[in-house]
C-alpha cells in the first residue's frame, strides 16, 4: 500500500494517523518532491477508475494561470492533463492510497480511507 501526500494538507496527515491506528504497512511518497510520471499517473487513474480531471485541484492558482477551467474533459484532451499534473503536482488531489489488490482511492475522508484498508494489503 502507498499513500501520495503532501504534508502540509490536513485530509493526508489525517489518513496517515487512521493507517497508523490500525497498524497498516504503507509507503509514504510525498509527491510534490517524488513527482509521478505521466506512465504513473496514467496507472494511477486506471486504478481510481477516474479520469485526470476528476483528480485536478482546479482552485490552485497554477490551474488558473493554465485556463484549465476551459480546458476540454474529453478523451482526446486527456494527455493533455495528464501532462499538466505531472508537470505541475501540485494540481493532483491527495492523499491517494493505492492498495496492495490493484486499486486506489482519494482518501479524503475517514470512510475512503477505511475502504482502502478493507481492500487488504496483500
Amino acid at each position: 500500500m502507498e499513500i501520495w501526500i503532501n504534508p502540509a494538507c490536513s485530509k493526508c496527515r489525517s489518513a496517515i494517523t487512521r493507517l497508523d491506528a490500525v497498524g497498516a504497512e504503507y509507503t509514504v511518497r510525498r509527491y510534490l518532491e517524488d513527482v509521478p510520471s505521466e506512465d504513473e499517473i496514467r496507472a494511477v487513474l486506471d486504478r481510481l477508475g477516474l479520469e485526470p480531471w476528476d483528480i485536478t485541484r482546479t482552485g490552485e492558482a497554477v490551474a488558473e494561470e493554465l485556463g484549465l477551467a476551459g480546458w476540454p474533459r474529453e478523451a482526446e484532451a486527456r494527455g493533455r492533463w495528464i501532462a499538466a499534473l505531472s508537470a505541475h503536482p501540485k494540481l493532483i488531489q491527495r492523499p491517494i492510497i493505492t492498495a496492495d489488490d490493484g486499486s486506489a482511492v482519494v482518501a479524503r475522508s475517514e470512510e475512503a480511507v477505511s475502504e482502502a484498508l478493507s481492500r487488504g494489503q496483500g
